[in-house]
């Protein structure tokens, strides 16, 4: 890697610029010679004299340039640099002439005139009193905000997140950072406890800071979050809190209850224990519960006549029901609310279509969503009735502060969903702030039937909302058991069901659609993954290599997705004069990539293009999974063009590249909600609390005609006895409970 460099000099102009992240190209004149450099700034613009840090690199289209790591402003230190500072535009009203006559005037005393004395501007030909007190107010605000960056910086806060706090805190932010910069944390989305702590720590806060203990509290909730769980006990959250701020248990203990007092804690006592909520969680949980109480009414219909209707719409549609399916449907026109789960070639699918074709008679409006963008272009596939993601159902709003962590929808109370059914696909995936959403776009009356695998992983987010409401025992609920005689022919479906049970499976190539080859060399395994997905399924499965799913139960190690996507990359989509690249981090993105929005970023503009590139279409929101292919990367532009699978274009700015991830191979979590032509698993040894039963179940469940396991026998025998799940603290079931026994309450004493 080259060396550390300092460049000092003027900025002559500016070629782009970025508004929504600061990223930058612009030439810099120094020692008599013109330098391209590239970087992100706050504020930047021609004339001004900056010294910056940074390395030199040689780009393949632009040739030589010097990309900024670091940067500071200069006070212009010669009466050429102080014109063509002043001349720059930066100052509305001054141009070059102007600029060249303040000059004249003051000489190398300009900058002071203009910030003690502006009025004396006035003394120039072409000046005003009211345009030199004009001239002067933007001077000193580029002036604040130049003072704001570098007394960030000495605090090691990037230039990106200075800017965030400056428009977040004005002048504010001094006294804010001297006194609480834990307020960050609470304060600006994306903001997390060690940003916070790591600059409280440079200010010199004591580690038994008040502020610190309650700011470490808060950030153990929102780990615990990340790991699907709603509240922690007591105990273990201040275990887990004096251990991250090594502070004793009692300095935790006692800011639990300030907080509590807050209310920004909400404590339960439960078994003998107590449990310790932020206040979010806890609210948007109960609401949850209190809705789905709600909904769960149930239709004055005649069950012998809906039979005799489903017996009509079968013989006309050729749509057989078993028993189990024929109770699901009476159940779905019978309820309010409806769960209906089970295992793949379990029948969901045709059931869902009897649903829809019995609605669709009565001539009842239907919504169809599911979580992801994927699982939602299957349902429109397997029902043939339109159907979006959650999120576009509930109309995500473009009316959002950036960075904010969760969406706001135009869909809730007050502006409900019209539909009369509305049928959510891939329940297993959804956390409790999707379904809280949800449920406060659905008015009691509408038919709300929710269908989902219970046995497959639980959401990303916090909660385990199907899991949870099932084991309340409160709503009608069918599970499909009964495996149909066309998916008992398939290899993945019985595989599927025995990996689940826990029993064993025969590993073998003699299989048509799930197959095995013993391999104990990482390198040997890549090197047939490479074979599979380039040369060989793609004609067994008629698919192209960019539908073929490696998946993995890693990120890390020698088949983890980071290695097997970086040489996945160099052997599918080889590097080329006619495809551009764009060096990020450790890697390298190349047009024609595959790959994966990693993050919710209800912000991002898309838009779905006609004939010639013409959009038709527009709208906001690319979310946490979404997969795509690379077609354009604009060096000049700064940003990369990728099409996702549903037909929507997006154009990252480079500053954004962070949300993105190559995604020839995923981990089998990122794969939920998706379905592959054929799926790839190699494995070879890893955590056993990774390489758990269902984690194996949902892998097999993602393939469609084809699953190839690829490494260690062992291993994957080891998968299917380890029933381990990593525990998840939710009380959604507790909720529902509760306010069920008050409704039977209420309905009593009435």
């Amino acid at each position: 890697m080259p060396e550390t460099e300092i460049r000092k000099g003027i900025v002559d102009h500016i070629i782009f610029r970025n508004d929504e992240n600061g990223y930058t190209v612009f030439v810099l004149a120094y020692e008599g010679k013109e330098l391209t450099c590239v970087g992100f700034f706050q504020s930047l613009n021609a004339g001004e004299s900056v010294e910056l840090t940074g390395r030199a690199s040689t780009h393949v289209s632009y040739g030589e340039q010097f990309k900024v790591e670091s940067y500071t402003f200069c006070e212009p230190d010669t009466d050429e640099a102080v014109m063509r500072y002043l001349g720059s535009g930066a100052i509305k009203g001054i141009g070059m002439a102007l600029a060249e006559r303040i000059v004249k005037r003051f000489g190398s005393d300009t900058l002071r005139i203009l910030e003690e004395e502006p009025e004396r501007l006035a003394e120039v030909k072409g000046i005003s009193s009211r345009k030199a007190v004009e001239i002067a107010r933007q001077a000193d605000e580029q002036r604040s905000q130049r003072k704001a960056m570098i007394f960030l910086q000495q605090y090691g806060i990037s230039l990106a997140l200075g800017v965030r706090i400056y428009q977040e805190y004005g002048e504010e932010m001094y006294k804010i950072l001297r006194e609480n910069p834990y307020r960050l944390a609470e304060e600006i989305d994306g903001v997390g406890f060690k940003t916070a702590d790591a600059i409280a720590s440079r200010i010199g806060f004591e580690p038994d800071s008040d502020y610190r203990i309650r700011c470490g509290i808060l950030y153990v909730l929102g780990l615990a979050a990340g790991e699907g769980s709603i509240y922690l006990p007591e105990n273990e959250l201040t275990a887990r809190a004096s251990e991250l701020l090594g502070v004793l248990p009692e300095a935790i203990g006692h800011e639990i209850m300030n907080l509590a007092v807050e209310r920004k804690l909400i404590l339960k006592e439960s078994g003998g224990e107590r449990l310790v909520y932020a206040a979010t969680y806890y609210y948007t949980e109960l609401a949850a519960a209190r809705r789905l109480v709600d909904l769960n009414v149930r239709f004055s219909e005649d069950e012998e006549d809906i039979l005799i209707r489903l017996k009509h719409i079968s013989e006309a549609s050729e749509i057989e029901l078993s028993e189990e399916q024929l109770h699901a449907v009476v159940c779905a026109v019978k309820n309010g609310l409806f769960i209906m789960t089970g295992g793949p070639g379990t029948g969901k699918t045709t059931t869902i279509n009897a649903m829809l074709h019995f609605f669709e008679s009565e001539n009842l409006s239907i919504s169809l969503a599911a979580p992801t963008g994927r699982a939602a272009k299957r349902m429109t596939e397997t029902t043939g009735f339109e159907a979006s993601t959650i999120h576009r159902l509930l109309e995500i709003s473009s009316n959002m502060e950036e960075n904010r962590e969760r969406p706001r929808f135009n869909r809730n109370s007050a502006n409900p969903l019209e539909a009369d059914v509305i049928i959510i696909d891939e329940m297993s995936m959804v956390d409790i702030f999707l379904m809280h959403a949800l449920l406060d776009a659905v008015p009691v009356g509408t038919r709300l039937i929710l269908v989902g695998d219970v046995d497959q992983l639980p959401s990303v987010g916090p909660g385990a909302v199907l899991r949870d409401m099932l084991d309340a025992g409160v709503f009608p609920s069918v599970r499909l058991e009964r495996i149909f005689r066309q998916a008992a022919e398939s290899d993945i479906v019985m595989n599927a069901h025995k990996i689940n049970r826990g029993e064993p499976i025969t590993f073998t190539n003699k299989s048509r659609d799930f197959l095995f080859l013993s391999r104990n060399d990482a390198n040997m395994i890549i090197s047939n993954c490479i074979e599979l997905v380039r040369d060989r399924l793609p004609r067994y499965v008629e698919a192209s290599p960019l539908d073929i799913q490696v998946l993995s139960p890693m990120k890390k190690g020698p088949l983890g997705v980071i290695r097997l996507n970086r040489i996945l990359q160099e052997y599918l989509n080889p590097p080329a004069d006619s495809k551009a690249e764009k060096l990020f981090g450790e890697g390298r993105f190349r047009v024609g990539d595959k790959v994966m929005q990693i993050k919710n970023n209800y912000q991002m503009p898309w838009e779905i293009r006609g004939r010639y590139g013409v959009p038709v279409r527009e709208g906001a929101g690319i979310f946490n999974g979404d997969m795509g292919v690379i077609r354009e990367i604009n060096e000049l532009g700064a940003f990369m063009t990728i099409e996702f699978d549903d037909g929507r274009f997006v154009d990252y700015p480079f500053g954004s590249l962070a949300e993105l991830e190559l995604a020839y191979a995923v981990t089998i979590h990122k794969s939920q909600g998706s379905e592959y032509p054929a799926v790839i698993m190699p494995l070879l040894t890893g955590p056993k609390m990774l390489l758990t039963r269902n984690l194996f179940y949902t892998a097999v469940t993602r393939a469609k005609r084809c699953v190839m396991l690829i490494g260690s026998e062992e291993a994957f025998r080891g998968m299917i006895a380890n029933e381990s799940e990593m525990h998840r603290y939710t009380s959604l079931k507790d909720r529902i409970l509760e306010l069920a026994d008050l409704t039977e309450e209420s309905d009593g004493f009435t």
